[in-house]
């Protein structure tokens, strides 16, 4: 499948960048057109520079939830202000967090507020960080107010760049995200797609404002409910296997705490291992059986089990959903 949009990637190390194959194209001139023979700022250069911005450019956010906070952390990592980030939710169940320490050493600060109106006329980029039923409801709420100097980043599960762009003033620079929840500790993994109207520049200044929030990648529309399934439900389905980890040793005589303890080290190194090795999973379970020994034995109970096939089901079936919750969104609220 070939997509109109490069894929562009951050957060991969060197090695992994040699040998990056079609399936990914890393590092080459990324969020600029390869047909374009003024396209030579390589994106490597960007985001390791951080580019500045203007000490006057305002970020905000339309919701407080997990998503909006993980974002809001990576992006206060960066070079920008607290000051120039606002958040609106409609109680203060979730806002006092974004003003409490993080990091133990490092406070959001941001300010909040319950206008949605208000985050839109003092911001330049918008975070609309809401539940998929929600997001005509604000976009009807704040369109009047968008123009063509705001950046509108849609984080709405299944909520389609047709629909929102549909929601919104004609030319509106719409930009589609997924991301998932390790963003709150900076590990995420966040896929995102232009619109209509968005340009190079605006997926480029996306990919540095996110850049601390983990692996940022651009790609055709196509693969944002995939990705949905992958790694927005996908971090669900590791947690499942962790439990049964820990499960597996509890009922082999290990203490619960301590079991979970082992789980936890041991999905994150694998992780790791698998991240940063740039070998194919088939490849490091291989490394890890040896002829007739432990591995290859529990290997062979969870195949008998249908761990694989059931894990493809899992993230087609999420996949599925959210498709079903993009075409739910798209047929009430459209305005034109």
């Amino acid at each position: 499948m070939e997509s109109a949009h490069p894929v562009v990637t951050t957060g991969m190390n060197e090695e992994q960048r040699k040998h990056t194959d079609g399936s990914m194209v890393g590092w080459s001139p990324i969020c600029l057109n390869d047909d374009d023979p003024s396209a030579t700022q390589n994106l490597e250069l960007n985001i390791k520079s951080e580019p500045k911005m203007d000490s006057q450019f305002r970020i905000g956010f339309i919701g407080a939830g997990n998503m909006a906070f993980g974002i809001a952390k990576g992006i206060l990592s960066g070079c920008v202000l607290p000051t120039n980030v606002k958040v609106s939710a409609p109680s203060l169940r979730n806002l006092g967090r974004f003003q409490t320490p993080y990091l133990a050493k490092k406070e959001l600060n941001i300010t909040t507020s319950h206008s949605n109106t208000e985050v839109v006329c003092t911001s330049d980029v918008i975070f609309v960080a809401v539940k998929p039923h929600l997001v005509p409801i604000v976009l009807n709420e704040i369109s009047q107010h968008v123009t063509d100097k705001h950046t509108i980043v849609s984080v709405a599960a299944g909520v389609t760049l047709a629909t929102l762009e549909e929601l919104l003033p004609e030319g509106s620079c719409v930009i589609r995200l997924m991301p998932n929840l390790p963003c709150v500790v900076l590990e995420g993994a966040l896929l995102f797609a232009r619109g209509t109207h968005a340009k190079q520049e605006h997926g480029a200044l996306l990919c540095s404002l996110l850049q601390h929030c983990g692996l940022v990648e651009e790609g055709p529309e196509a693969w944002i409910d995939v990705h949905t399934g992958l790694s927005g439900s996908g971090v669900a389905f590791v947690y499942l296997f962790a439990e049964a980890l820990a499960d597996g040793a509890v009922k082999m005589g290990m203490p619960s705490a301590l079991a979970q303890r082992i789980a936890s080290q041991t999905v994150l190194g694998a992780g790791h291992l698998l991240r940063d090795s740039n070998k194919h999973p088939a490849q490091l379970r291989s490394e890890v059986c040896t002829p007739g020994g432990t591995t290859i034995y529990g290997l062979h109970a969870l195949e008998q089990g249908g761990v694989r096939a059931s894990t493809i089901t899992a993230v087609e079936s999420a996949t599925e959903r959210a498709r079903e919750l993009g075409r739910k969104s798209a047929a009430p609220g459209s305005r034109k």
